[in-house]
């Protein structure tokens, strides 16, 4: 049993599988066996890389901690220690609740952990990971933090204000992924379309994804967590003209009614958000928009709800999900009264969720008997499992491609499959010539 192999387990959002990721190189390069999201013993020392952004997210992190101590005790591992944003906020309260970790650091405390290692941070490689999602497709963090404000978030308590990276650097990142293989590129941040901000001194994303195109082997740039009000339209023509930006956008709206986006500081209202989609739409035909709603937020009325429900029903996203509030230390939204029951801020996710379910088989209806590229992810037992460039790994919908064809397939494969059936969240597909 080595003494150097150290487990990371990584919770939470994409931004965390990358915090995650630079870690595990900077261990694999100071000599350490790396394996990741594992219940592998073998490994003494484990890093739980943790999330703090909403209660369910909490308490995730809180058990797997818990659980990695009771290892402990028992003597199947030596060391654990906690890293990410519930420790960033929480870690007076952790080291005193949970003495039995050995030490909880925050999102930018690399350097303190890699010392409590003892390894040392290697400046050769910083802008490389240890990719932990399948060899085709990548994250790559664009920025760090966010600079908003919306009334209900803790982000910026928890990582500061806006940061972006430069863009030689994420040049460099994008080419060494490419250079492993990667064929996908999703963007990520807080807020993907605030980038360039505050280095720059104007929003540059369009810039950065133009120069991203350049590089050869990369098939697909995504665009993740972009934010509705002041966005760059300029990013609008890339996203039609570049053929390797996928015609996607996931652009979180929150809510319609404008007296809920008041009170949420979103800065943008009811006729400003339908007129954007109504934009987007226009300027990038087919575009795929997958969207996150709030429900429950205080003051949120059943009329507030009922004008969401309609705004749903009339905007029939592609994609979306929805969360009910929960209130979060140090927010604004905290300071207010929580008078939304817990029953019916459920009824609301509910109502929003079954309503979505047949706009997404309608919206699937439409794509049966034509023709879509369409990249491999991986092989199951009867099926290739892929998606189009209108689906986002792990959060959307997939293509499951029958395996009774002669044809052989394997992951990060790009070929052409014709929709031959649909489900409310799945579609059927053949491969063609």
């Amino acid at each position: 049993m080595s003494s150097r192999k150290i487990n990371v387990v990584t919770l939470g959002c994409s931004k965390n599988v990358v915090d995650s990721e630079y870690l595990m190189k900077q261990l694999e390069v100071g000599d350490w066996e790396v394996i990741y999201d594992s219940n592998d013993t073998s490994a003494r020392v484990v890093v739980i890389n943790t999330c703090g952004f909403i209660a369910d997210a909490k308490e995730e992190s809180i058990d797997t901690i818990l659980s990695f101590v009771e290892a402990k005790k028992s003597g199947q591992i030596d060391k654990v220690f906690v890293m990410g944003c519930l420790s960033q906020r929480y870690r007076e309260e952790l080291t005193e609740e949970i003495p039995e970790v050995d030490g909880f650091f925050g999102v930018t405390d690399m350097p303190e952990i890699l010392r409590r290692l003892n390894t040392s941070l290697s400046e050769k490689y910083l802008n490389q990971r240890h990719i932990t999602t399948p060899s085709h497709y990548a994250f790559l963090k664009i920025s760090e933090g966010c600079s908003w404000g919306c009334s209900y978030c803790a982000i910026p308590l928890i990582r500061g204000k806006h940061i972006s990276k430069p863009i030689p650097n994420l040049l460099e990142e994008a080419q060494v992924l490419v250079n492993q293989g990667v064929k996908e590129l999703i963007l990520i941040a807080q807020d993907s379309t605030f980038y360039g901000m505050d280095i720059y001194g104007e929003r540059k994303l369009s810039e950065l994804i133009t120069e991203l195109s350049r590089i050869d082997g990369l098939e697909w740039i995504r665009i993740h967590y972009a934010y509705p009000t002041c966005f760059p339209m300029d990013l609008l023509t890339v996203m039609r003209s570049n053929p390797k930006v996928c015609k996607y956008i996931d652009i979180p709206f929150q809510h319609v009614s404008t007296n809920v986006l008041k009170a949420m500081r979103r800065g943008i209202n009811r006729e400003e958000t339908i007129k954007f989609i109504e934009t987007l739409r226009s300027e990038v035909p087919e575009v795929a928009i997958r969207t996150t709603l709030l429900v429950g937020h205080p003051g949120e009325t059943e009329g507030d709800f009922n004008e969401l429900l309609d705004f749903v029903r009339d905007m029939k996203f592609d994609r979306l999900g929805v969360f009910a509030y929960s209130e979060e230390e140090g927010t604004h939204s905290a300071t207010l009264a929580d008078d939304v029951p817990d029953a019916v801020k459920q009824s609301r996710v509910e109502q929003i969720m079954e309503l979505q379910q047949q706009i997404s088989l309608d919206n699937n209806k439409l794509k049966l008997n034509r023709i879509f590229k369409v990249i491999v992810d991986r092989e199951e037992e009867e099926y290739y499992i892929g998606r189009t460039e209108f689906d986002s790994p792990e959060v959307d919908q997939e293509v499951l491609i029958s395996k009774n064809q002669t044809i052989a397939l394997k992951p990060g494969d790009l070929v052409s499959c014709k929709i031959v059936d649909v489900a409310d969240y799945d579609l059927y597909g053949e491969v063609v010539p």
